[in-house]
């Protein structure tokens, strides 16, 4: 079980680094005041995503080390 979540922590925080790098240097070139596109709407919300499987596994790895 902890060797999944570590695994899941390692795979949402590559996602997260990914996503943000691209998100933040494509968006520095647009203009802020238009609606999302189809694909930044994608890496909008993949983006979301890593972060909340990010946190959520870090809490259960940190509540493993500390109850365990």
């Amino acid at each position: 079980m902890v060797s999944l979540l570590n695994n899941l922590f390692q795979a949402s925080a590559i996602i997260l680094l990914l996503c943000s790098i691209y998100y933040y240097r494509h968006f520095k070139k647009i203009k802020r005041d238009r609606k999302l596109t189809l694909v930044e709407l994608s890496i909008y919300i993949t983006t979301q995503a890593a972060i909340y499987l990010c946190a959520g596994s870090y809490l259960l790895l940190f509540l493993n080390r500390n109850f365990g």
